[in-house]
């Protein structure tokens, strides 16, 4: 950030009075700009012993297979970008949404949730993020070809948990290190 979204002056860094870590804040008028963590939410969506995934038309992983997810938007709970995701990704409806999986990956700051859900019909199709997107039975998972280790890590609980019919919610850290692109 350069700039103050509510007076346009330069911002600078530094910890604010009763703040314990560096902040943007504004030169002018002293506004603090807050940078939170990004929710990303979306669906392990199933119709009865299939899931849905999508192989991902943009960056970053294009060409790789993905739940149907994104980031949520303002003015929504977190399972309807859950569901708006399905149908933007997947043109896909989707129902009985339940909480599945959370994953906290402080090292890109953003927090992924997942929630089991079911398809309402088989009409489906790729959205404008999507090159494809299709039902898979465990045994034809693309593994090697997954987009996220939390695609991965949701699937494999998925498939883990549907043997003995409980699905309980699975919260993970992932902590991956920032590549030294020098």
């Amino acid at each position: 950030m350069k700039f103050c979204s509510q007076c346009g002056s330069t911002l600078k860094t530094l910890v604010p009075p009763g703040d314990n870590r560096e902040r943007f804040v504004c030169e002018a008028c002293d506004m603090i700009h807050y940078q939170n963590p990004r929710i990303v939410t979306g669906c392990l969506p199933v119709w009865e012993d299939r899931v849905l995934l999508c192989l991902r038309a943009i960056a970053p992983r294009k060409g790789y297979w993905t739940l149907p997810a994104g980031f949520l938007e303002n003015g929504e709970s977190i399972a309807e970008g859950a569901a708006r995701e399905t149908l933007e990704e997947a043109n896909a409806r989707v129902s009985n949404l339940e909480l599945y999986t959370v994953f906290s990956l402080p090292h890109i700051s953003q927090a992924y949730m997942f929630y089991r859900a079911d398809l309402a019909d088989l009409d489906f199709s790729s959205g404008t993020e999507s090159l494809d997107v299709r039902l898979f039975h465990q045994d034809e998972i693309p593994w090697d070809e997954l987009a996220f280790p939390v695609i991965t890590q949701s699937l494999e609980f998925f498939f883990e948990d549907r043997v003995s019919g409980e699905f309980p919610v699975r919260s993970r850290e992932l902590h991956f290190r920032r590549r030294n692109r020098g």
